[in-house]
């Protein structure tokens, strides 16, 4: 059949085409080669620009063209059956197999035969985890974890253990190396001596890493059975071993002395609580907080200390699967890793519980590594072609050399998320990059760490995240330049900025509450804190309260 096809394609016929001016008799011949690739309209039009047709033929002209392809085009669909046809009569063409590719055709471009796609299993885990935790069984499942989470800190208690007394006994040999330096040892000696001790250390780490990874898994694979089973068995009204199941025990998860030590104990907060109305017809209610706080104290797990055994955690894990999902904002560098600054605390306080829906971190900081590089590459084609031809500017060709410098970096006012089931208050983190121009005093409205933080709150919008944390001063910790003049400015811009975006959300998501809570830093003083709070309502319309007295 390929070559019958084949026969009849790329044939050459000649399009005729009589009409009169005035008392000439003129004819028109074109050659189009079938099948017709281009539209009948365009084609039309270029056979009138080129042959300078006249306009009063336009119409009749264009008819006659769309009917003469379509003759054409059926005479040659007519051929092509009758040839495959013959081709199967005569046997050179297997009718089982056609039967068969035409029916898999067909199931596969029909809605009706198409075969429905199958749930996957953290599809039917999400489901099930949702129907448990809205259930008497979310006492339980919440002791499990916190059970898991007791393991683990004691796990990484003992890696910080062993990693403190490695670095104490290299310590005091390179104290001894130096005192012989330069009477029986050299700086080679030194130098050597150096390597091994980074390369201990790092084959300490990575045993402890493999460790923890391989825990991890373990726990998670046996966290979903559990629930799956649990969720089977509750669907069984006779089951009589389900109270015994379900029943918390306390007794079973007893704190050990060093998962005591690791609590985190948390540091006198303010705050300051504010209702709002925002938009210009239809108002839509807001609540906003403002807090001194450290950004992580929303990641650490907090224990209930007269129980012992229930993470600070409950409405977090209430509203993992639901339209309520919380966010935090984290400024970081350029480069997509967890090896300093916050990223390093942000990293170690999600290792510190495991967690049983999402990817570990580290998995997760992969993928956006690759969906980074993948960006940049098109950006990359993207800029070289304009360039290629000849509309750039030197803006542009800074831009492009910069890109290649830093292939896997992000660039200011960009950001990448994260997802968490195992924090304690918040389920989404955005990872917005900054650079050290957040801490001067002339950014604008404009800068690219404004724009960063608008795109966050597009993405809350569109994504069901009601409530965010963000950092009012965009730095996490106070530095000498950061004077009071430099506060107030600071606070006043991304305060106003945040309520015009605020107000644009009306336009992307018709008008929902949403709780947004600005964070400064713990080193602020209380005076500063409490000018913030004065601030706040003189820039937000804040909801005024009104007293009914009675008359007496």
């Amino acid at each position: 059949m390929k070559k019958n096809r084949e026969r009849f394609c790329n044939r050459e016929r000649e399009f005729v085409y009589e009409f009169k001016v005035g008392s000439q008799c003129l004819e028109l011949r074109v050659p189009l080669q079938f099948p017709v690739q281009e539209d009948a309209s365009h084609l039309h039009g270029r056979l009138t620009l080129l042959h300078n047709l006249p306009c009063f033929i336009e119409n009749d002209l264009k008819e006659a063209l769309r009917q003469f392809i379509e003759e054409e085009s059926l005479r040659d669909y007519d051929r092509d059956a009758e040839a495959s046809l013959e081709a199967v009569k005569s046997g050179e063409v297997d009718l089982h197999q056609l039967a068969s590719t035409w029916a898999k055709a067909y199931a596969e471009t029909t809605l009706e035969h198409a075969r429905p796609e199958e749930p996957s299993w953290d599809e039917d885990f999400a489901d099930v985890y949702h129907d448990l935790i809205h259930s008497p069984a979310s006492e339980t499942l919440l002791n499990l974890e916190h059970n898991y989470f007791v393991s683990i800190s004691e796990l990484i208690g003992e890696r910080d253990v062993e990693l403190k007394k490695l670095r104490e006994r290299q310590g005091i040999e390179m104290d001894k190396v130096m005192q012989e330096l330069g009477k029986s040892l050299t700086d080679q000696d030194v130098n050597s001596l150096a390597a091994q001790h980074f390369e201990s250390q790092q084959d300490l780490e990575n045993k402890w890493s493999h460790e923890l990874k391989q825990s991890t898994a373990i726990q998670k694979q046996e966290y979903q059975e559990w629930v799956i089973k649990l969720h089977q068995d509750l669907k069984n009204p006779n089951n009589s071993s389900l109270s015994e199941e379900i029943k918390v025990q306390p007794s079973q998860f007893r704190e050990s002395v060093e998962a005591i030590g690791r609590i985190y104990e948390e540091q006198r907060k303010l705050e300051e609580s504010f209702t709002i109305h925002l938009g210009a017809q239809l108002k839509t209610m807001h609540n906003l907080r403002l807090l001194r706080a450290d950004m992580l104290d929303f990641c650490k797990h907090k224990r209930n200390h007269r129980s012992g055994v229930k993470l600070h955690r409950l409405q977090t894990a209430l509203s993992l699967y639901s339209t309520s999902l919380c966010g935090l904002v984290l400024l970081v560098d350029n480069r997509i890793n967890s090896y300093s600054g916050i990223k390093r605390d942000f990293a170690t306080v999600c290792q510190e519980c495991t967690d049983f829906h999402f990817p570990r971190i580290e998995e997760q900081l992969e993928v956006v590594q690759q969906v980074v590089l993948y960006a940049r590459t098109q950006r990359r084609s993207k800029l070289k072609e304009s360039h290629d031809s000849g509309n750039h500017n030197g803006g542009s060709d800074d831009k492009t050399k910069n890109a290649e410098r830093n292939y896997l970096n992000i660039l200011p006012g960009e950001f990448y998320i994260t997802r968490h089931s195992n924090l304690s208050e918040i389920h989404v983190a955005f990872h917005l990059c900054v650079d050290d121009n957040v801490k001067s005093g002339n950014i604008t409205a404009r800068d690219p760490a404004i724009m960063g933080l608008r795109n966050i709150l597009k993405v809350c919008c569109t994504h069901d995240i009601t409530t965010i944390s963000i950092p009012l001063l965009l730095v996490h910790d106070m530095s000498e330049e950061m004077t009071i003049p430099w506060c107030l400015r600071r606070a006043e811009l991304v305060f106003k900025c945040v309520k015009g975006f605020m107000m644009e959300m009306a336009s992307w998501d018709g008008g929902i509450s949403r709780t947004v809570q600005f964070l400064v830093p713990q080193s602020i003083s209380e005076e500063m804190f409490y000018q913030l709070s004065n601030m706040l309502p003189q820039i937000f319309r804040v909801s005024s309260t009104l007293t009914l007295t009675s008359k007496h």
